[in-house]
């Protein structure tokens, strides 16, 4: 990757950058550039209304709901990017080696963050992602040719799966579930909550956080976990824990068919 900084930075934000240091970040799926610094993280996204959204989302998280999250240092836009500067978040992700050897407390720590999320009130929350919109915005990637199947669980196309996205696309609107309104992160993914000692530091990577229905956290966060211990994410197995123990650190009872439903959901996504 690219270790400069773009010429074309606001000048209210190289201002409060100069002579930092950085490193480029790629860790996850996001298109968006991350620059890391010793204080701050410099995203830059593609400009457009879901993102200027976010920004309201990630004050209401961290001001309002009082939640770990990235303090918004500063927010600029031309007519093609969105350049957001946070604060860093101290700690380390919930997938660091740490944790993984540790998945007891891994699992432990997931759950915590998952009750932060719930405890909040939602009755403010700039942001509402109901099952409709979920489809809507399904519907719109699929009759857009937006999903990529290749990276898909394996299962889920081809040979005993769906045919292609435009089946899928209909299983889940013939199979939708009730609404469970909590405060959802929208991605709740390992590389995405960080702690220190136990503690939930940080939540990151708001670009889906709002009320939304408390089993989709749950299964994207238990897919998460499973397959950054069994090798599909860095390719070391920690085969020492089962993941569903989640659910008795949660002290609810395993939905499979809302798991399944959202896990699906999120792969025209």
């Amino acid at each position: 990757m690219n270790q400069s900084l773009p010429p074309n930075l606001p000048l209210s934000i190289k201002n409060l950058l100069v002579g930092k240091s950085f490193t480029a970040d790629d860790v996850g799926k996001s298109d968006s550039r991350v620059f890391i610094f010793d204080d701050c993280v410099l995203k830059i996204s593609e400009a457009n209304a879901y993102n200027d959204e976010t920004v309201r989302v990630m004050r209401w998280f961290e001001e309002i709901a009082k939640l770990p999250a990235p303090k918004v240092l500063a927010c600029e836009s031309d007519e093609k990017f969105q350049y957001l500067l946070m604060s860093k978040v101290s700690g380390l992700m919930s997938c660091d080696e740490y944790y993984l050897e540790h998945s007891d407390e891994l699992i432990k720590v997931l759950a915590r963050a998952l009750k932060l999320l719930w405890s909040a009130d939602i009755t403010d929350c700039p942001r509402t992602r109901t099952i409709d919109m979920e489809l809507a915005g399904a519907k719109y990637r699929v009759e857009n040719n937006l999903v990529d199947m290749s990276d898909s669980e394996p299962t889920t196309f081809g040979e005993g799966g769906f045919k292609n996205p435009e089946e899928l696309l209909h299983w889940l609107e013939a199979h939708k579930p009730d609404f469970e309104p909590v405060l959802s992160h929208g991605d709740f993914c390992l590389p995405n909550i960080f702690v220190d000692g136990g503690r939930i530091t940080g939540f990151i990577d708001l670009g889906d956080t709002g009320v939304g229905d408390k089993w989709r956290d749950i299964a994207l966060g238990l897919r998460s976990l499973r397959h950054n211990l069994d090798g599909t994410f860095g390719g070391k197995v920690y085969p020492n824990i089962n993941p569903e123990l989640l659910f008795d650190e949660l002290g609810i009872e395993p939905d499979w068919e809302k798991i399944k439903w959202y896990i699906l959901l999120d792969e025209l996504f």
